[in-house]
């Protein structure tokens, strides 16, 4: 066991260069409802929304090499920070606090490359009180493979009737 946490420290370890590069980050805390967390600016940086309905939102989006794996690839990671993002944006009311993921479940059904464009498309399934169902598609907009189908359930708080 010994052996193997020192295998994993070491990966973990930064060399001199990379410490320094780090150290020289300037990430200013961003103001709630005024600016994007580096967060959203990280992964959500050059979306371009292309249709919004009720119950639907399609954007496309050219994946950069920020969001891909050693092997290229959209990372699993990405796609899932994109199906929590659309599942939330598709359901989102204008004043009222987001709702919070309950429960995401996604299947990964090919892969995509950097500088593949996609098409992501989400949708509300149905909604009962505060409870929320949603499916996000992503497709590789050239050959129309779908990359991942990804179903997002959330709950937020109602507004009062009264």
């Amino acid at each position: 066991m010994e052996v193997k946490m020192e295998k994993v420290r070491g990966c973990l370890q930064l060399s001199r260069e990379e410490s320094e590069s780090v150290s020289r980050l300037n990430i200013h805390p961003h103001r709630v409802g005024v600016d994007c967390s580096f967060y959203e600016y990280f992964t959500l940086r050059g979306i371009r929304v292309e249709r919004v309905e009720p119950g639907l939102v399609s954007c496309s989006f050219t994946i950069p090499p920020r969001l891909t794996d050693i092997n290229g690839n959209l990372a699993n990671g990405a796609i899932a920070n994109l199906v929590d993002e659309f599942g939330g944006a598709v359901v989102h009311v204008e004043g009222l606090p987001m709702k919070v993921s309950v429960d995401m479940s996604i299947s990964f059904l090919s892969t995509a490359k950097v500088n593949d464009e996609l098409e992501i498309t989400a949708r509300v399934l149905g909604q009962r009180g505060g409870y929320s169902g949603t499916i996000v598609l992503l497709k590789n907009k050239a050959t129309g493979e779908v990359i991942a189908e990804g179903r997002h359930s959330l709950f937020g708080r109602q507004p009062s009737k009264m």
